[in-house]
Formats: structure tokens, C-alpha cells, sequence
């Protein structure tokens, strides 16, 4: 950034960029000198070309670029554009002849599959379901197309399906319940299916490195869709490596597919017996989206953006040459509105002024005015922590860009802006002392520092952890109305968060507040001195307002407001405006006090004058601000209700004279009369150029930053993190949408082979909402006469409750459209969750007219579960005969801990022992608490007159168990799920049976980028008892038991059979007592 005067549009000699948070907090950047551009002029430009598909008579391949799809020869050479649409069109596979193209397009929403006639270039849609459908292949015959879907199942496991050709409503090819199947494809007879099972390399394809979670295994069964059982399954490869993307050679003896198991991504090939052998020998990068000829002598697949060739009989593999032919789509510069994104409100303290931030500039406008506000910055770099000078004609702001993040000032009328004579660093929460003359601010997360604006000279106050790199925007300071103080936020050696004092002219910083809290902020002080509140809380509890009394001082009395009557002033006496900041720290400890109401708030601010505080909560998804009175001779000690909304408010700040409040709501700002609370939105607009071409490589830098800045591991997993953003520029520059972009950020933080990673962002258009009926339907029935009839009815769904229908029946008309078997009931069923929908039902008692409601697929995905866990629960009690009781958590959220409650109280109270069940429970933060009901242990019995006994603690209510159990997890047992485990070993509670879990344990968040994007960021270690890192490294079992695929087919449950056998064994040892 160029320093002294400049105009509004800065000059650069390269594109800069930096991290914005969703919490808007900014982290701090060391310089990166070996970080520089690397897209030289006498480098070849780059094509991103990916997910390729070969012919089946090995002449032609078709890829994707841009989110388009092309062709080129099967040697190499120009390629050109097959189909072009502004949506992302993916996974480009060719039907059995070589005559038609299948492949994936969200056109329609998430991902739905279209087939493209070659002949004809008719394109036809085969599937209409709101979820996202990953396609896998052709069947042999050519007519059904295969993929695989979560909707069908619980939570996010995949199921694989198949869909005629020519139309028709999806059939399940394998359906495990709660076990996840995907990439299937039938064998060259038709005959069979093979495809990947177990962990999440379906949907984490992009990462790199082994990870027990991302583990699969190559599976056989038939592809009839006959009546199945368990033991129509067959295990191909061994476990302990990821095994995906089967593929078969030509006599349907063999199968090809991709392992990390020789410790990088290769082809494989095997025989149906598991003897493998590796094919290729990469030492480095990813073997991803393989795609293979109908004779099996060639295998293409991408790898490193490239199409990579490989020979069967020669074993020879290279990168085909390829170059694109064809108008393609592009991203042009957009002119948007930026009106409904403003972020980052701060009001003048004239009050005639307002400055926010929208897509990383700076914005100004009057309090008053309507229309276009005035934009200050017009940069490569993100702006933020804007504050007003006291002359209101000035503002400070902090940059955050590749190399050098600086401080700044602007002044506003001319739009002059220059940088402070400050270090490079990361600035936040930049605040103003009373008079004006120094302004306070937090470097690096670690310096708390003060700049006086006169003399030119900063002062460091302290140093510290003051905040995590990757949560800067938490840190909160504040200026003593005299400006001898500055309050701040700081971390213990235990990483609990109190309120320090920190004197200006020189001395020791102070606590003032001994808290065992994790989070707080927000600190304030009383306009009189006396005081210092702040938020403060625990991650499971309610944000709480404490207020800590400086100094003990006699509170007014009430009667001293009638003595003032009688006083006479005189018209000259003037007002004594001078306070004086003491602090007594002898017995400040006891000093400290709650406001009184237990809501949980989300941000709150105080008045001028001091005498007011608002504070926002949420109720029932409802906003509220509220007012308190903090004026110590107020009669009114409850807060008052101001008004309610739906979104969330932020920016809360008081007028000048305190009559006025101004905040923001959904991106836009309000005012608020507190005379007359109605909230009225101020009609400020703001619009900007946004260049994809130029935005891209800030979002690369942004997503690299924030990982740089917050990665838990500062190692970074052994990756040299420098060198991957150096490669991963030079990639971002080719990317031609944002979907190619966010592909290329998955992949770059798949390098570090991290848990909790990866890259997301808002789809362009939203899928129809699928009604849902609750049923399932006999393949086999659909198969031969496509007929739907009923083969399983959801407990509790729309069906269910109706009691009309019944297994066997055949489903004829959808609101009077009669069913052929080309029609996709999905389809019929869009848009109509919980509307009106009649069905026709033929039964043994004829035709009936039956109507009901269809759920959404989330509320169908719980009543599944629920099923799922009774159906659980019903088979432990019949196989221990009823003396055992049984839990099963989805996860590990307060939703899912209050469910334990009453699964505890109404299932396990006359049970002798409980069986607990954390398989596939991907996590969350309760699992203390859900281990205190475990491990409580009785003490006391209470007995009232003539009433049966009762443990002390269920009559005191708190919640303990008391009694034997045991516990089952396997490898989706994931994050806090392997919390809990960890503590139920280390607590001894009783034994681990199944499978160890996903090794997948980092404390994470989510950071915004500029383009509305989001990355996840694991910020936080995990280590177990010993002081060992859990990440990466699953959590042992003591009675190991794998559960085969296949089993929900068959009426076995091999770990739950393993954990009552052993329950029950402990118990017949188990003394009296126990």
C-alpha cells in the first residue's frame, strides 16, 4: 500500500488480499517473503481440467473446464466444447454404446443427472430430488445409470441407487442402513455391483493422507434387485487404506481401483480373492475420478488438473497435452448491490455520521440521507475496525493484506488517506481515548498498545494473549472516562478469559475480574467511573453481563432526591465534568456481580450518559431488545422490552444524545426512536464492480490465510504450507467460476489431512423442496412391471399416521396423475411439503383416495433415525431378555442430550444395565455433560413416609444413571463423540466394544471470505489423558468387532450382540452392591 495522500482508487503493483472472518475478526500475517506471485510472463497459462470420462472404445475423453464439458482425442491434442451452461455440469461418464453422455448439473439445484443424446444433442433430466446425486456409472446393458445420494438415509450416509434410462423413479441397489455405500458399477456381465464402503472418502475425495474416517473398503453383491440378505455381500479389499473407484476388467474376474494403502494415491488392481497389486507409483499428489475403456487396456483419470493416460498391457502412464477450442463460459464483471451486506456499523460522535463496511470497503453516509453512500476505499484489501476521530471529519481503519497490513487514517471530506507511522501487524479493536488524542488498539493478538497521535510515539501497554489469531474481532479493550486506564480482555495460563486493567502512564496490568470462564468480552465502562461490565460465559451456557465495582463507595439514597428539590442553583454554576478513575484492588475479587436476567445476550451497548444499557437476546427465533436502567436510583429493576424481530441485530450503538439507537439487521441499517421504539431501515444503498478474475486469487489468499493464521498445528501436519500457497496461486488464476475455485480450495486444504476442513459456498440456485411420504418402495416389483408397491412404511410419517395404507398395497395416481413406470415420483412430489396431496392406493380392498401431508426430507431423516434407534433398542431387549436398556446419541448437541435424558428416564430406569451407542455420532460439544450421567455414583438414599425408596440424586434432581453399562462406537464415531469416549476410558465406566473411532478431533470454526464462501478452521489441540494428540489418531476399543456391510439385510447386529454378551457377563460377576 502506497503511503501519504492518494484518491480514492489506490494503486498496486500486485493483487493483495487478506482474511475476513464471519465473525469479522482479522488475524494477524508475519511477511511472507518466499510467498510471491508466481504467475510469470514466461510460464504457460494454465488449463484446469478435471473428472475425465473415455469412451468405451478408448477414442475420446470427456472433462470438465470451467464447469463445462469438452472432448478430446484419447491422445491429446485440442479439445473442444461439448456443452456449455452458467451452472457447474460435472462427472461427464459415456453410456455403454458410446452413444449418449451422462453427467451431473446443478442447473436445478444441488446436483441433479442429465443424459445428452450425441446423435441428436437432446438432453434429457433424470432426477428431482432437492439433494445433490453423485453419478458412478452406466450399468452394463446401458440401462440404468448408477449413483449415490444421502437423502434415502440417516444423516449423511450414502446410499447407491439406480434410475432407468428412459425415465422413472430411483430404485436403492444397496441400502445398508446407517452404513454408507457409493461409487458403484455393475460388472461386465450385468451380474454384479462393486463399489467403495465404509468412511468419507465419497464426499472427502479432495484430501490427502491417510485418516482412519477416510478408510473404505471395495465391496461385491449382486445387482439383481431381488430380496437380499447379508450374506449376499463380499469384502474385496483389506482394510486400514482408502480402496475407492472400482472399476472392472473386462472378464468380470478383477477389479481396478484407487488406495492410498502403499502411503499415496495409486492404481490398484485385485482379483475377487483381495490379491492385490499396485499398478502406478506416484510418491506424491492425488489419483482422483478414474474412468476406464469396455475392453479395460485403458484407464484415464485426473490427476494435478491434468488427464493422465494409463496402459493396462504396457503399464505405461503420462499426462495427455491438451488444449481448449471454444467460446466457453465466462465470468464477467458483475455491477452488484451490495445494500443488504453492510457489516461493521460505527456511528460519529457529532451523530450525523455513519461508516460500514460492505465486500471489504469502506463505506460513508449521513444518519439522514437516502440513496448511494459515498465509498472510501476502493482496493484489493479488505478494510475493517473503523472508528471515528472525536472531530467526526476523520477515520482509523486497519488493512489486512498479503504482506503488509497496516494501519490507516481517511479523511473523509477529501478522501485522503494515509497510513500511521506504525509496524506492519494485524490492528484490531481500535478505540479512542476520551480526549481524542491517543487511540488504543491490539497487535498480532499479543500487544495491547497505545498511539498518541500528536507526538507520534506508541506506547506498549502489554503483552500477552490477548485473543486467538483466528478470533481477533473477540478481543475487546475500553478507555476510563479519564483515560488513565485502558480495560482489556486477556487469557490466563489456563486459557480462561478475565478483564485486565492496564495503566496508562506506566505501572503493572492487573485482573480485575477471576472468572473460570472461556469467553469474554465486550468490556465497557460506566460513564461515572465506577464500574466495568463485560460479557462473559462458558461455551454451554448463557453470555452473561457481569459488572465489577472499582472501589466500594456509598450508594445514593432515594431520599436524597427530595432534599435536591429545595437547592437552588445558580444559572452560572456549571456542570463538574471531571472524574477521576480509582481502582481498589484490595478484595476486588468480591467486587464482581451478575446483572440480573439470565437470558443468554448476544451484544449489548451502554449509553452516554451511562444510565441506560440495551442488550439483545434471542427467544423462540425471535430477537428482543431489551433496556436496563443502570442509574443506581432507578425504581425500575427489571428490563424492558423494546421491540422484537426476526435477524439477528449487531452494531448496537446510542446517538450522541442517547434518544436515538442505530444498528443493523439482514446487511442494512436501522434506527430506533427509543421515544417511539419502532424501528425504521435507512434507505442508504452501496453498489461496486466485483471482477471474478481479479477476486479469485484474494479468496485463494484469504482461505490459505486464514489457515496460516489459525491452523491448530503450526507445523502444519509436515506440509511446508509456504510452498502450497505458492502452487495454489498459480492454479487460481485458470479458474474460470467460482465453482472451480472452491474445488481448487478444497484440494488445497487437503493437503494438510486435517479433520473439520474444507471449503463451501451458497449454491445459485435452490433445489425444489421433495416431498417426502415416508414409504419405501420393492425394487424388484418396480423392476419387473413398474409398479410401486409399498415394501416399508416410516414410523410416525405421513403415511403412518394416515393409517390408510399398508405394505403390499400399490401406489396407482399422484393428485390424479396416473403413474406410468417412466414417471419420477420425486417429481410429482416437488414442492408439496406440507401441502395437500391425495394418492390412489389399490389394496386387497380395491382402489382408495387417500390424502395426506409430505414432510421435508430433514423431518423424513429424523423419523428414520428414530426408527432406527427403536428398532435398536427393541433388539437389545429381546436378546438380553429384557434386563438391558439402551441409548444411542446422534450426536453430540444439546438437542441430542436432552433426548438422552428421556430415552434415559422412559427406556433404562428398570433396566439392571444400558447399552450406550455413539456409532456414527458425528459430534459436537456436550460430552461432559453426558458423561456426568454416567459416572455419577450414588451417595444417598431418600425415603418419604409410606413412599418407595429413591437415590438421593434423581430426587435432587440431577440426573445419574447408577448403574452398569457398556459402549459401542465404530469409525464414524467422530470429534466430540470421541470426547466422550476418551472419558469413559479414562473414567473406567465400563468397556469400549466395535470399532475405534474416526480419529478426526480438532476444536474448529468457520471463516467467511470475501466472495460470501466460507473455510473451516480447526483452531484448538485435542490430547487425551497422557498429553497425546487424538487428531489423526482414533480412540481404541477393548472388545474389537467390525461390522460387515450388508448387515441391516440380515437379522443380526454382530457389535450389539458383542456389547449384551459382555453387559450381561459383568453383571452375573457383578456383586449385590454393584
Amino acid at each position: 500500500m502506497q503511503t501519504g495522500k492518494q484518491t480514492n482508487k489506490w494503486t498496486k503493483a500486485v493483487q493483495k488480499a487478506c482474511t475476513y472472518l464471519l465473525i469479522s475478526s482479522f488475524m494477524v500475517a508475519a511477511p511472507l517473503k518466499n510467498a510471491q506471485a508466481v504467475n510469470g510472463e514466461d510460464e504457460d497459462p494454465l488449463i484446469l481440467i478435471s473428472e475425465p470420462g473415455i469412451s468405451p472404445d478408448g477414442q475420446e475423453i470427456a472433462f470438465v473446464s470451467g464447469g463445462d464439458i469438452w472432448t478430446v482425442s484419447a491422445s491429446g491434442g485440442e479439445a473442444r466444447l461439448l456443452i456449455a451452461h452458467p451452472a457447474q455440469d460435472s462427472r461427464p461418464l459415456y453410456s455403454p454404446d458410446g452413444s449418449q453422455l451422462a453427467f451431473v448439473s446443478t442447473r436445478t439445484g444441488n446436483g441433479d443427472i442429465y443424459v445428452l443424446s450425441l446423435s441428436d444433442g437432446k438432453l434429457r433430466r433424470l432426477t428431482y430430488d432437492e439433494g445433490p446425486e453423485e453419478l458412478s456409472g452406466w450399468s452394463a446393458d446401458g440401462k440404468y445409470l448408477l449413483f449415490h445420494s444421502n437423502t434415502g438415509d440417516i444423516a449423511s450416509m450414502y446410499d447407491i441407487w439406480k434410475i432407468p434410462i428412459d425415465g422413472g423413479t430411483p430404485m436403492p441397489v444397496s441400502a445398508d442402513r446407517y452404513a454408507t455405500e457409493y461409487y458403484g458399477v455393475t460388472s461386465p456381465n450385468n451380474q454384479h455391483i462393486a463399489f467403495a464402503a465404509r468412511g468419507m472418502a465419497g464426499a472427502q475425495w479432495w484430501r490427502r493422507g491417510s485418516s482412519h474416517l477416510d478408510q473404505s473398503e471395495i465391496w461385491i453383491r449382486p445387482f439383481s434387485t431381488a430380496a437380499l440378505s447379508d450374506t449376499d455381500y463380499q469384502q474385496i479389499t483389506e482394510t486400514g487404506a482408502r480402496s475407492v473407484w472400482p472399476m472392472w476388467d473386462a472378464d468380470g474376474k478383477s477389479l481396478f481401483f484407487v488406495s492410498d494403502r502403499s502411503g499415496n494415491q495409486n492404481l490398484w488392481k485385485t482379483d475377487l480373492q483381495g490379491k492385490a497389486t499396485m499398478l502406478t507409483q506416484f510418491t506424491d499428489s492425488r489419483v482422483l475420478w478414474p474412468s476406464i475403456t469396455k475392453d479395460a487396456r485403458t484407464i484415464v483419470f485426473e490427476r494435478d488438473w491434468k488427464i493422465w493416460k494409463y496402459d493396462v498391457a504396457s503399464q505405461k502412464v503420462g499426462a495427455l497435452e491438451i488444449n481448449l477450442r471454444g467460446n466457453a463460459n465466462q465470468q464477467l464483471p458483475q455491477y452488484k448491490d451490495v445494500s443488504d451486506e453492510f457489516q461493521e456499523l460505527v456511528v460519529s460522535p457529532d451523530g450525523k455520521k455513519l461508516v460500514f463496511l460492505a465486500h471489504g470497503d469502506l463505506f460513508a453516509s449521513s444518519t439522514t440521507a437516502r440513496g448511494e453512500a459515498v465509498r472510501l476505499t476502493n482496493t484489493p484489501e479488505i478494510e475493517g475496525n473503523a472508528i471515528w476521530a472525536s472531530d467526526s471529519k476523520s477515520i482509523f481503519f486497519s488493512t489486512h493484506s498479503t504482506e503488509h497490513p497496516k494501519l490507516y487514517r481517511c479523511e473523509v471530506p477529501t478522501q485522503t488517506i494515509t497510513s500511521l507511522p506504525l509496524p506492519e501487524g494485524d490492528y484490531n479493536s481500535l478505540v479512542l481515548s476520551p480526549d481524542g488524542n491517543l487511540l488504543a488498539y491490539i497487535r498480532n493478538t499479543k500487544e495491547l498498545a497505545v498511539f498518541d497521535l500528536e507526538t507520534k510515539k506508541e506506547r506498549i501497554l502489554y503483552k500477552g494473549s490477548l485473543g486467538r489469531m483466528s478470533f481477533a474481532s473477540n478481543i475487546s479493550i475500553a478507555w476510563s472516562p479519564d483515560g488513565q486506564y485502558v480495560a482489556f480482555a486477556n487469557y490466563d495460563s489456563n486459557a480462561v478469559r478475565n478483564i485486565w486493567l492496564a495503566p496508562y502512564k506506566g505501572g503493572e496490568a492487573k485482573p480485575i475480574s477471576f472468572l473460570s470462564n472461556t469467553f469474554g468480552s465486550s468490556v465497557d465502562w460506566s460513564a461515572d467511573g465506577k464500574y466495568i461490565y463485560f460479557a462473559t460465559s462458558q461455551r454451554t451456557e448463557n453470555v452473561r453481563i457481569a459488572r465489577v465495582e472499582l472501589f466500594p463507595h456509598t450508594k445514593p439514597f432515594q431520599e436524597d432526591n427530595f432534599y435536591q428539590l429545595f437547592k437552588e442553583k445558580s444559572p452560572s454554576a456549571k456542570k463538574d465534568s471531571s472524574i477521576t478513575t480509582k481502582v481498589d484492588f484490595k478484595d476486588i475479587k468480591s467486587r464482581l456481580s451478575f446483572l440480573p436476567f439470565d437470558e443468554s445476550v448476544n451484544n449489548y451497548v451502554i449509553s452516554h450518559n451511562g444510565k441506560t444499557l440495551l442488550f439483545a437476546i434471542t427467544n423462540l427465533g425471535q430477537q428482543n431488545l431489551y433496556s436496563y436502567s443502570l442509574d443506581e436510583l432507578s425504581t425500575q429493576p427489571h428490563p424492558k422490552l423494546i421491540f422484537s424481530s426476526r435477524g439477528r441485530l449487531g452494531s448496537i450503538q446510542f446517538s450522541k444524545d442517547d434518544k436515538q439507537v442505530y444498528f443493523l439487521q439482514g446487511g442494512k441499517v436501522f434506527s430506533l426512536a427509543l421515544a417511539s421504539p419502532t424501528p425504521k431501515p435507512l434507505a442508504i444503498t452501496a453498489h461496486m464492480d466485483i471482477d471474478f478474475n481479479q477476486e479469485k486469487n484474494i479468496v485463494l489468499y484469504q482461505a490459505w490465510e486464514v489457515l496460516n493464521k489459525g491452523f491448530y498445528d503450526p507445523k502444519f501436519h509436515g506440509v511446508d504450507w509456504i510452498n502450497v500457497l505458492t502452487r495454489y496461486r498459480r492454479l487460481a488464476t485458470a479458474c474460470a467460476t467460482p465453482e472451480e475455485l472452491r474445488r481448487l480450495l478444497n484440494l488445497m486444504v487437503g493437503e494438510l489431512n486435517a479433520s473439520h476442513m474444507g471449503a463451501s459456498g451458497s449454491i445459485a440456485q435452490s433445489p425444489a423442496p421433495t416431498g417426502r411420504l415416508g414409504l419405501q418402495f420393492d425394487p424388484s416389483a418396480y423392476e419387473k412391471s413398474g409398479r410401486l408397491v409399498v415394501s416399508e412404511i416410516l414410523m410416525d410419517g405421513p403415511v403412518s399416521n394416515s393409517g390408510k395404507i399398508q405394505v403390499g398395497d400399490q401406489l396407482l395416481a399422484v393428485d390424479g396423475k396416473p403413474l406410468t413406470k417412466n414417471d419420477n415420483l420425486q417429481a410429482l412430489l416437488a414442492n408439496k411439503v406440507g401441502k395437500k396431496v391425495k394418492l390412489k392406493i389399490l389394496s386387497s380392498k380395491g382402489e382408495e383416495e387417500v390424502a395426506l401431508s409430505p414432510l421435508s426430507l430433514m423431518a423424513e431423516k429424523r423419523l428414520r433415525y428414530r426408527q432406527w434407534v427403536e428398532q435398536q433398542r427393541a433388539y437389545v431387549d429381546k436378546i438380553s431378555h429384557g434386563r438391558l436398556g439402551y441409548v444411542h446419541m446422534l450426536d453430540m448437541s444439546e438437542q441430542s442430550l436432552h433426548q438422552l435424558y428421556i430415552d434415559l428416564d422412559a427406556q433404562t430406569l428398570n433396566k439392571e444395565g444400558v447399552v450406550i451407542d455413539i456409532r456414527n455420532n458425528n459430534g459436537g460439544f456436550v460430552n461432559a455433560y453426558a458423561l456426568d450421567v454416567f459416572s455419577r455414583k450414588p451417595y444417598l438414599t431418600m425415603t418419604g413416609r409410606d413412599m418407595p425408596a429413591s437415590p438421593a440424586r434423581i430426587q435432587l434432581g440431577q440426573r445419574a444413571l447408577q448403574k452398569p453399562t457398556i459402549l459401542v462406537t465404530n469409525q464414524h464415531s467422530l470429534s466430540d463423540a470421541e470426547d466422550f469416549t476418551e472419558g469413559y476410558r479414562t473414567m473406567r465406566l465400563g468397556k469400549v466394544v466395535g470399532e475405534p473411532t474416526a480419529g478426526w478431533i480438532i476444536f474448529t470454526s468457520a471463516a467467511r471470505l470475501i466472495d460470501g464462501s466460507s473455510v473451516r478452521l480447526p483452531f484448538s489441540r485435542i490430547t487425551d489423558h497422557e498429553g497425546k494428540d487424538m487428531e489423526l489418531h482414533p480412540r481404541p476399543v477393548d472388545i474389537p468387532v467390525s461390522r460387515p456391510i450388508g448387515e441391516s439385510y440380515g437379522s443380526k447386529n454382530i457389535q450389539l450382540d458383542t456389547a449384551v454378551t459382555e453387559l450381561l457377563k459383568e453383571l452375573s460377576t457383578s456383586s449385590p452392591s454393584h
